[in-house]
């Protein structure tokens, strides 16, 4: 086998080898990546409906209190505003969806369904979990959510939730006396769920994925074609041409030109230790003839 095939059999395996293992690798990061990148937009999104609940409770509630009197206006309410506030943002950005799910809602399309039932009830049974992360298969595939949980920390919110009887008359009116009542101070009532879909950012990182590997093989076959160059000029052909004077001199011929390439590499050594073993030929063969 020639001394180029083993080469590039051995350079084919250690680039199969790096490939693979970069990969591997950089598959599992690009992918981790992407998922931090979606839990970042996702709590940020968070944030944000906690902002706008804070700025309804502290300062629009109060200035609606003379007309809740006579018609009950849920833009009073804080869910409902973070509700609708990012029911907005969705026209821009799709991907995200928001959610107050609540097991015992006043307002019908905040109720909690399947599978945000078991968030609510995590929730309500350890007190100290403050935020849940996972990931649920959907129609449209894989859906990364964040959850936080919804407890009644201000009493000012049962003075519409606590009872019927208590509860403003223009809000039973609205919603009935069915829903929304007998929730109790530092009770989970709820969760905050913001969902987004993992197909675009897996995709996103898959993309990245095939860059890397496209890149990858390229840098690998340029590496490649480079040394296969360097080897033929450097190794090959100086051993060839040395080869093919060694088998003349073998054969009688001493008119070979003599063979002297220039340098102090390993293959320079080799070809002063040939010159020097043609010229001792040479000589011994003529004193022979003598």
């Amino acid at each position: 086998m020639k001394l180029l095939v083993k080469f590039n059999i051995i350079f084919v395996l250690v680039m199969a080898l790096g490939i693979g293992v970069s990969g591997w690798i950089s598959r599992d990061m690009l992918r981790q990546q992407a998922q931090d990148e979606v839990l970042g937009g996702a709590r940020l999104l968070m944030e944000q409906a906690l902002a706008v609940r804070a700025y309804t409770s502290s300062q629009i509630t109060k200035l609606l209190a003379e007309q809740l009197k006579t018609e009950f206006l849920p833009q009073s309410v804080p869910s409902y505003s973070a509700t609708e506030v990012l029911g907005t943002l969705r026209t821009k950005y799709p991907e995200f969806t928001y959610k107050e799910a609540t097991l015992n809602p006043t307002n019908p399309r905040d109720r909690a369904v399947g599978w945000e039932v078991d968030i609510v009830n995590a929730f309500r049974s350890d007190a100290e979990l403050k935020e849940f992360v996972g990931q649920r298969d959907t129609p449209t595939g894989q859906s990364l959510y964040v959850a936080r949980p919804l407890r009644i920390t201000n009493p000012a919110c049962l003075q519409c939730h606590s009872s019927v009887e208590a509860a403003p008359q223009t809000l039973v009116a609205k919603y009935g006396p069915a829903n929304g009542f007998g929730w109790q101070l530092n009770e989970v009532v709820g969760a905050q769920v913001v969902s987004v879909p993992m197909a675009i950012p897996m995709k996103h990182a898959d993309q990245a994925f095939s860059y890397f590997i496209a890149s990858l093989v390229g840098v690998f076959v340029v590496v490649g074609l480079v040394l296969n160059l360097m080897i033929w000029l450097v190794v090959v052909r100086p051993v060839m041409q040395l080869s093919a004077l060694a088998d003349r001199v073998s054969q009688g011929d001493l008119d070979a030109p003599e063979f002297s390439i220039g340098k102090r590499d390993e293959i320079g050594v080799l070809a002063d230790s040939f010159t020097r073993m043609r010229t001792s030929v040479t000589q011994a063969m003529k004193m022979l003839e003598n």
